[in-house]
């Protein structure tokens, strides 16, 4: 909307009832530390910031910005999104004005997933006829799993434990979903602004692993290249140090097929009588950037399978 106040945007609100008092919260803190630059909710006439329609759908109306997405193949707008990022985390800490629940330990999530890439194996096997998803899947199945289990395995042998509880006794939040659809780069008189949108699915969580997300979404774009993902660690860490606990986290998350298991997990809760194209191009693709991954890891974080 194009309004006397400005660029606004009437979003339908996507979290939950029972988080919305803390997400309005989030904005309101951000706000008041100076951190202008984000979609900030407004109040409607009976000073709410949720408008409900007639059958129950629940509005918010945020302040917008002429700009458009981040570039991520503009090296410069990737190197700023990172610093701003860690700023982010600077402030997204230590908040305890409402209780937002922990996230899920990884070593559970990490189980569960390989549980379920096991049994989507089993079913393939089952298939007849195969098709040329299922072939892909199961030829590269034992390659893919060294990966998963080698990240459980260091998963266990790491300073993960001490990283979750100062998450937690810090009370340190995330974006939740930092990537470039979320950040927005607006030019204004004498100055490009960076404005960081959508924190709906902010979480209590270790916060390197906005970073980390950030990372593998730009780096799978980019093939795994390896200047870009060390330069965008140097732009973050300028801001906010990286602990060697923290680096050791980021490789254990790096190491994890997690696309792999994304477009398994994707097909086993699909109709599989037909498999799109895309699907079948997706898994390839995970498969064959696997190569890129480990040069990149090996050179980045000195780790060899």
């Amino acid at each position: 909307c194009d309004t006397d106040k400005g660029l606004l945007l009437l979003k339908e609100v996507d979290v939950s009832q029972t988080k919305t008092p803390a997400l309005l919260d989030l904005y309101e803190y951000l706000e008041s530390q100076g951190y202008v630059q984000a979609d900030f909710p407004m109040k409607n006439k009976g000073g709410e910031y949720i408008s409900a329609a007639e059958d129950g759908t629940r509005y918010m109306l945020k302040r917008w910005a002429d700009g458009r997405e981040c570039d991520i193949r503009k090296t410069a707008e990737l190197l700023k999104a990172s610093g701003n990022l860690a700023k982010l985390h600077i402030l997204m800490r230590g908040k305890r004005e409402h209780n937002v629940p922990l996230a899920q330990h990884l070593k559970e999530e990490y189980m569960r997933h390989n549980r379920e890439l096991k049994k989507v194996r089993r079913f393939m096997r089952g298939v007849s006829p195969k098709g040329e998803f299922e072939f892909s899947f199961l030829k590269y199945f034992d390659g893919m799993y060294r990966w998963a289990d080698a990240a459980l395995t260091m998963l266990e042998e790491s300073g993960y434990e001490g990283l979750y509880k100062e998450c937690a006794d810090n009370f340190c939040l995330t974006h939740g979903e930092y990537n470039y659809h979320n950040i927005m780069m607006c030019q204004q008189p004498s100055k490009n602004i960076l404005m960081t949108t959508n924190f709906e699915r902010f979480k209590r969580e270790i916060q390197v692993e906005d970073l980390y997300y950030f990372l593998r979404k730009v780096l799978e774009k980019q093939g795994w290249k390896e200047r870009l993902g060390d330069n965008m660690l140097n732009a973050y860490s300028a801001i906010k140090p990286i602990s060697k606990e923290e680096m050791e986290y980021l490789l254990i998350r790096l190491i994890y097929p997690e696309k792999f298991w994304k477009i398994a997990d994707s097909y086993y809760r699909s109709n599989k009588a037909w498999i799109s194209a895309k699907s079948i191009e997706k898994i390839n693709v995970a498969i064959r950037q696997t190569e890129e991954k480990e040069k990149f890891l090996n050179n980045i974080f000195a780790f060899h399978l």
